[in-house]
């Protein structure tokens, strides 16, 4: 872990957390923080709990034990409009009706600040214009969603986020579906504008090499347990990331901005299949 991780305000915390769902359990008692300000990307194989945890975050999956936590206050005694202020959250491949137009997509991200049968307020209006400004979506404001490429709608649903304003953010699989140019082209984004904005953003992903190149911080998640936990410089590590997937692997640097990524080789049946040790 960071040498300075202890000293940071944790934005997010799971302390003792059991989650799970009807007839599974995922996590028995997950304890973790994530850092206020930085870009955290949730790791590992699949059904290792990456979503589990966000949702968890998000109150959309309550903790049989311990408690989740949003700057010290439990996120369970939140109403879900205050909830929805402060934590933007947006799910793995998410629908809406086609006919849609992107402006109106990305104005319901402002349901949470609005009073009910109310009109869009200059503040909302300001937001939505920030919104797809900062996405670079203006010129497709009138436009159908039904019409729009992958990439295109993608950004779409990301500017629907943004408008909702909430300082912490939460994006599972962000890049699913996407070609490696818009997946690049996206999480630039969230990195640039979580920098500028001092967001806290979490992120679900299944590529590392797109983890380690734009996140702060890594949790890779194994057989429900936080295998390692930190920042990318520190734990994105060649026998971590064996252990993790069950593979073999060279970690190597990035020249020029000194960012690791991971050349797989092989799978490892005996990593990937042994049982987890205490």
């Amino acid at each position: 872990m960071h040498k300075d991780h202890a000293k940071e305000r944790a934005e997010v915390e799971l302390r003792g957390a059991a989650l799970g769902y009807p007839g599974k359990l995922v996590f028995d008692a997950l304890d973790l923080s994530i850092r206020a300000g930085r870009l955290t990307a949730l790791c590992g194989p699949n059904g290792c709990g990456k979503s589990t945890a966000l949702r968890a975050m998000r109150a959309m999956l309550p903790a049989r034990a311990g408690s989740v936590l949003l700057r010290d206050q439990p996120v369970s005694g939140l109403t879900a409009k205050v909830l929805a202020r402060e934590i933007a959250m947006l799910t793995q491949s998410p629908t809406a009706p086609e006919e849609l137009s992107v402006g109106q997509l990305v104005s319901l991200g402002r349901y949470a600040h609005r009073k009910a049968f109310a009109s869009d307020t200059m503040v909302d209006r300001e937001a939505i214009a920030t919104a797809l400004e900062q996405t670079n979506l203006t010129h497709l404001t009138d436009r159908p969603i039904g019409t729009l490429s992958g990439g295109q709608l993608q950004r779409v649903w990301i500017a629907m986020v943004l408008a909702q304003a909430s300082p912490v953010i939460l994006l599972d699989e962000p890049t699913n579906h996407l070609d490696i140019a818009h997946a690049l082209d996206v999480l630039a984004l969230v990195r640039r504008l979580g920098a500028q904005d001092g967001k806290t953003v979490v992120v679900v992903l299944h590529d590392l090499n797109l983890a380690a190149r734009f996140a702060d911080d890594i949790v890779f998640f194994r057989a429900g347990k936080v295998a390692g936990c930190g920042a990318v410089e520190d734990v994105f590590r060649q026998n971590l990331i064996e252990d993790v997937f069950g593979i073999e692997c060279i970690v190597r640097q990035e020249p020029a901005s000194g960012r690791p990524f991971c050349i797989p080789l092989a799978a490892c049946p005996t990593r990937r299949d042994r049982p987890e040790q205490d």
